[in-house]
């Protein structure tokens, strides 16, 4: 089991480690990872291990996460050290619209039916039969929420606190993993609660260092959903 560095340090940027093993698809498994896996909707991320090109991040099995390097590359020997690279600026960008789609959630209060985050922009699809009435005002109270600086924290919970408390889990097509014992809760708000809900993602510290929000074209997908782009202001 590879131990996941990025969860309990989202701005962890690089740091050693050991290979421990291959994939039968020419991926790499380390002790311990910065790199965050394709999941819950956010990218992989992407980066250097010493001199190699890491295009992208999975998970594997018995929750080792691969790193997946440029096709070609000559991996490096099982149990050799090497050292791993974030590209900070892409996770960086992830981690702030991460944050930010978890804003949009409370800006608009109905269940979420999808997500994905990627550097260049994010998204939250909505059961919402009908469009928004305002849509620039859905982005004043975004960007009202992040100006805030409300604090973001985590905390963790049983499966059983959590299955008391269903309520917490905002989207409908993702569940938060299981098998662990325990759910990790990203709590937006310290004495005043914003948000709270389950999330395995990596997120900025304070809302105020997502930056400026913009929503794109509101596009609708299938009979009850719509799908709201969100971009970052730079």
């Amino acid at each position: 089991m590879t131990q996941k560095l990025f969860a309990d340090d989202a701005y962890l940027k690089e740091t050693d480690a050991k290979v421990v093993a291959h994939t039968a698809q020419g991926g790499i498994v380390l002790d311990r990872s910065i790199f965050y896996p394709t999941g819950g909707g956010q990218m992989g991320d992407t980066g250097q291990l010493d001199d190699l090109e890491i295009v992208s991040t999975v998970k594997g099995e018995n929750s080792d996460i691969v790193l997946v390097p440029a096709e070609g590359s000559k991996l490096p020997a099982i149990g050799s050290a090497v050292h791993q690279v974030l590209d900070w600026e892409a996770r960086h960008r992830m981690m702030r619209l991460h944050t930010g789609l978890h804003l949009l959630s409370v800006a608009v209060p109905l269940p979420v039916t999808g997500g994905q985050i990627r550097a260049e922009k994010a998204r939250l699809d909505f059961a919402m039969p009908e469009p928004l009435e305002d849509k620039q005002a859905v982005e004043d109270a975004l960007n009202a929420l992040v100006a805030a600086d409300h604090p973001v924290s985590e905390q963790w919970i049983s499966e059983a606190e959590l299955d008391a408390n269903p309520g917490l889990v905002k989207t409908m097509s993702v569940q938060p993993p299981r098998g662990a014992g325990r759910i990790r809760l990203v709590r937006i708000g310290d004495t005043e609660q914003v948000d709270l809900q389950p999330c395995g993602g990596t997120h900025v510290r304070s809302t105020g260092e997502i930056g400026r929000l913009r929503l794109g074209k509101m596009e609708k997908k299938g009979r009850i959903n719509r799908r709201m782009n969100v971009f970052l202001v730079d």
